[in-house]
């Protein structure tokens, strides 16, 4: 049966509102602050081979992009033919999910008309599964925690008890890490159902030729923004803080007629902690990172993703081979942003903007260890802040914003319900951003320590310490980042296990954006706009604008 374009248009705004509905299903239920407060997330729709369809606009670039991937990888594992309605599959391979163990993925048939017609998937983050802990100190991934192959973890709506007492029994939260996974199986519950209902009200039977309007689609309005680039070959490097010494990415970017190819060869070898980067999870962002800026009005499917294409040499720090630390795999991850747009600012100078935080700084705080005759309560919590973004070609950077995680910032009232710490004051810091013809948005300061008498573990895995984010075209540095514990305290590195004893207030400074443009031209600007308003003559003006510069 034929089916038009405007009803297969109507269909997938349907399928976009569908997708969105599973990931709030998602953060309504979920126990962890990080999934409900911050929406690390994500949740998509998928058709009989496993292709995606629709993303929720809920969640973050690491988290979709690298499910788009892995759905084709667990489709191809477990045969259709044996699967059953009720069944749901479960991995967090970090090769094979979303780069690290505490992501878990959940993939589930969608039966219609008594056959499997597509797929639904979902990706969150648990808080603590074993290990060292969420922190960069493991020299290897089975320091890290709990892997779990890919395997079934619901069998006709029937729950594997035993692997859910094996996460429960490997967590500091074992009620968070059941809560969260339950969270996961009502998404994907809920997109199978309202997918299936919104096909009877159509009258299909099938995704087929929605699924290839979709991507045909959305593959071509790709390709068309692609050929409006300027084509060739551009390189750049990025100098980030690393662990114990700074680390170097490198970066080459071709633009061709129908495709973008973008090359990490010549970036450093893996660490020997867990800051490494699997690449399913360095392509998520850089993959992002382009998609925002080429074609960013076509919805995110697996049409408009195929014409970007990452490559790596096997063994550099962006494509880390099992069984490397990967726990803090952000880190980096989330440089490939600035060092991607390093190359795109070559050929698009006038749309690229400056370098921003990027790396969202986040908190996994937990218990101390007990000692001796000593016990303490176990408890786990990963809090997110972030710093500014860079400053855009017209714009100012934005102020304490997710860029690229997409991760909204812990709540103070939040954090404090969910774990024993206190928040003293949370604020912007002033003059962070990059002075520019465009400033840089700004970083935040917090305070917080312990609420109870007793020690708290804190892993750090941040960037811009060192490195500071770099204007563009003229414009001037962000602040870097800061870390100490009280005021008069030596500053912390960006990386490392550290202890907040009771009584001492961590100080944690995130990083402002980079300018963009030189300074002197925000003043002239200004003074042309105060001439347009008639607040001051031209006259004036030109001996003001004279004295100032």
């Amino acid at each position: 049966m034929s089916i038009s374009s405007t009803k297969l248009q109507v269909m997938w705004n349907r399928l976009l509102a569908v997708v969105e509905e599973q990931g709030q299903a998602l953060i309504r239920a979920a126990f962890s602050p990080i999934v409900r407060e911050c929406g690390d997330i994500s949740a998509g729709i998928f058709d009989f081979e496993g292709r995606m369809l629709a993303q929720a606009v809920t969640g973050t670039p690491g988290h979709i992009n690298t499910m788009a991937e892995a759905v084709i990888t667990l489709r191809a594992q477990f045969p259709v033919q044996d699967m059953k309605p009720g069944d749901i599959y479960m991995t967090n391979d970090p090769w094979i999910a979303s780069g690290h163990l505490n992501d878990f993925l959940l993939l589930m048939p969608v039966f219609h008309a008594d056959r499997v017609i597509g797929f639904t998937s979902c990706t969150s983050h648990l808080v603590d599964l074993g290990g060292l802990g969420m922190g960069p100190e493991g020299s290897d991934i089975y320091d890290e925690g709990l892997l779990i192959p890919p395997c079934k973890l619901v069998s006709g709506g029937e729950v594997n008890a035993l692997l859910m007492d094996i996460v429960k029994a490997n967590s500091r939260e074992p009620v968070a890490n059941e809560g969260d996974i339950y969270a996961l199986i009502a998404c994907c519950e809920a997109g199978t159902t309202r997918l299936s209902a919104m096909m009877t009200e159509f009258g299909i039977d099938d995704l087929n030729a929605l699924s290839d309007y979709i991507i045909d689609t959305s593959h071509a309005a790709t390709v068309a923004a692609i050929a409006n680039l300027p084509k060739g070959t551009w390189h750049n490097t990025l100098t980030v803080d690393g662990y114990d010494s700074p680390i170097t990415l490198r970066a080459s970017l071709t633009i061709a007629e129908d495709h973008l190819l973008i090359d990490f060869t010549g970036s450093d070898p893996c660490s020997g902690k867990g800051i490494n980067v699997p690449l399913n999870y360095a392509t998520a962002y850089t993959v992002f990172a382009l998609r925002c800026i080429i074609g960013p009005e076509t919805p995110n499917n697996a049409g408009s993703l195929a014409p970007f294409r990452v490559t790596a040499p096997r063994g550099c720090i962006l494509n880390a081979q099992a069984p490397a630390p990967v726990a803090m795999r952000h880190t980096l991850g989330q440089m490939t942003p600035d060092l991607v747009y390093g190359c795109l600012s070559q050929a698009l100078p006038d749309i690229v903007p400056a370098e921003g935080a990027s790396c969202m700084y986040d908190l996994p705080l937990r218990n101390a260890p007990a000692t001796g005759e000593q016990f303490r309560e176990h408890f786990a919590v990963e809090l997110v802040f972030n710093g500014g973004t860079g400053a855009r070609p017209r714009f100012d950077g934005l102020s304490a914003t997710a860029f690229p995680s997409g991760v909204w910032g812990s709540q103070v009232e939040t954090t404090e319900a969910a774990a024993p710490v206190l928040i003293h004051r949370r604020k912007l810091r002033s003059d962070s951003g990059g002075a520019g013809r465009y400033r840089g948005g700004l970083g935040q300061r917090i305070e917080l320590s312990s609420s109870i008498d007793e020690e708290i573990m804190l892993f750090l895995s941040v960037e811009r310490v060192n490195t500071p984010a770099q204007g563009r075209y003229g414009g001037e540095n962000g602040a870097s980042g800061r870390i100490r514990l009280n005021e008069a305290g030596e500053d912390l590195p960006s990386k490392g296990e550290f202890r907040i004893m009771p009584g001492e207030t961590l100080i944690f400074e995130t990083p402002g954006g980079g300018g963009f443009g030189p300074p002197e031209e925000r003043c002239r600007d200004a003074l042309q706009r105060d001439i347009d308003a008639g607040h001051v003559s031209a006259e004036a003006a030109k001996i003001q604008y004279g004295a100032k510069s």
